[in-house]
């Protein structure tokens, strides 16, 4: 029996060599290296067998019998015309490596002591109701970064934003001619890191500004409302940014963008933005910004009008708009500067200084805003921490406000983190002017301050990590 076996897997043998032999395809030779690894297999099982059946049944072994050869032989054509395998999940996974998806929700409940009609706390960015349980914002954020220590040079990232915090960023029709169109996206923009010196970093898109020292997120600040010039200070732009890291110390940025809050610009004139960063150790970060604009739309659009209603006027997508004869011109003009200090683990200080004065016309008197404010943080425990902030603003053209005057706030702000990702804040504020300017429960009836309280609870999660 056992001659019979291995003349006929010789015989298998000898047919799959000359077929090999006429046509050594790469197939072929694959099949070849398999016919002779299951022969040495087919070997091995047959010595084991002859063993097994030797020893005494006591210590016999459960051994799996070799296969016949024809068994063997119908294996390998199974092996040799099945299809290719699917690819691999890793590939799926490397395309997406370095993605981020990461979520914020930010609600508060404020009380306004002046109990004002409608419940308005006035030049407030955020913190707008009172007495109310209020959604500020939830937030998704979708971050591909560039990654050029492993050969990557381009990234992307998408922020997405809902509640009224949208209201306040998105909706001012001031600005945007059709603000519906993107009121969801508060950033949208790619990234490339063009390989020159330390690397020329390149956005486009529409991003966050970085005029002011607060930003959109609140688990990043230092109290859990903002600063009459972040209200103030444009909040997003769309065009292309440029950073030049030159060393350690210098950074250097320039903006060219459709405006301040135009994702769709009203007016053919560019924006632009020339400014440095300075960090001479590790504790100290300087920005100095110069921002020069021209905010005054050449055209105006009828997005309420009714089909056909205006069938003279040229449409955008549907939309009716007409031109302003002899538009106004006057340019915009920002110096804003911020810095911080880690003035030892615990204690944190930061400053904002900021000068804006904007023209009508060309040859108008510019009106002028101009002012700052301070700001301390200090953490007591893990979990524990105090900060506070005091700003002034002299709002003389009443560019910010609608009313000339000089405007001032301090801020007070607990702040306890129960977990990783989870953090309450609670607030009392005071703002104050030199003329009745705050609502109160009367119609016409105003105050020269306002005092609140507020508790802000901000849930956050995702791979993204530092300041969002």
């Amino acid at each position: 029996m056992m001659l019979f076996r291995t003349v006929c897997l010789a015989a298998t043998l000898a047919l799959a060599v000359s077929a090999a032999e006429d046509a050594a395809t790469e197939r072929e030779r694959a099949l070849l290296d398999r016919i002779e690894q299951l022969e040495k297999r087919v070997g091995e099982l047959e010595a084991r067998a002859a063993v097994t059946a030797a020893q005494p049944v006591a210590v016999q072994t459960t051994q799996t019998a070799p296969p016949p050869a024809g068994a063997a032989t119908a294996q390998i054509a199974l092996a040799a015309s099945a299809p290719p395998a699917a690819a691999p999940a890793h590939a799926v996974a490397d395309f997406l490596r370095g993605t981020t998806v990461n979520f914020q929700v930010d609600g508060y409940y404020s009380y306004n002591f002046n109990a004002p009609i409608g419940r308005a706390n006035l030049l407030r960015a955020y913190d707008v109701l009172s007495n109310a349980f209020s959604l500020n914002q939830a937030n998704l954020v979708i971050e591909n970064a560039p990654d050029v220590a492993n050969g990557k040079r381009f990234g992307a990232r998408v922020d997405l934003q809902w509640g009224q915090a949208t209201e306040t960023l998105q909706a001012n029709t001031a600005n945007e001619l059709r603000p519906e169109i993107y009121r969801a996206v508060f950033q949208a923009y790619g990234t490339y890191i063009i390989p020159l010196g330390s690397g020329v970093t390149v956005d486009f898109g529409k991003w966050a500004s970085s005029l002011g020292i607060e930003g959109n997120y609140t688990k990043d600040q230092i109290n859990y409302s903002r600063s009459f010039w972040f209200n103030y200070l444009p909040f997003y732009h769309m065009g292309a940014r440029v950073n030049y890291k030159v060393n350690d110390i210098l950074g250097l940025n320039y903006w060219v963008t459709n405006g301040t809050q135009q994702t769709e610009p009203f007016n053919g004139y560019k924006d632009e933005l020339f400014g440095f960063t300075l960090q001479p150790r590790k504790s100290v970060n300087w920005t100095v910004n110069y921002y020069l604009g021209q905010e005054h739309p050449d055209v105006t659009f009828f997005p309420n009008a009714a089909a056909g209603s205006l069938p003279s006027l040229p449409t955008l997508q549907g939309v009716p708009f007409e031109p302003i004869p002899n538009p106004p011109k006057g340019h915009l003009n920002i110096i804003d500067t911020y810095a911080t200090l880690q003035a030892s683990p615990k204690l944190e200080l930061a400053f904002e200084g900021d000068y804006v004065n904007q023209r009508l016309y060309t040859n108008s008197l510019p009106g002028y805003t101009y002012g700052g404010a301070g700001y301390v943080r200090y953490q007591i425990a893990p979990k524990l921490a105090l900060a506070g902030r005091a700003e002034y603003m002299a709002d003389h053209a009443g560019l910010f406000s609608g009313a000339a005057q000089v405007l001032r706030e301090t801020t007070f702000t607990t702040e306890y983190k129960l977990a990783e990702g989870f953090l309450t804040r609670f607030e009392w504020r005071r703002d104050f002017s030199n003329h009745p300017y705050f609502l109160t429960d009367t119609l016409g009836l105003l105050k020269k301050e306002q005092n609140t309280a507020a508790v802000g609870l901000v849930w956050w999660f995702g791979a993204k990590e530092g300041a969002w």
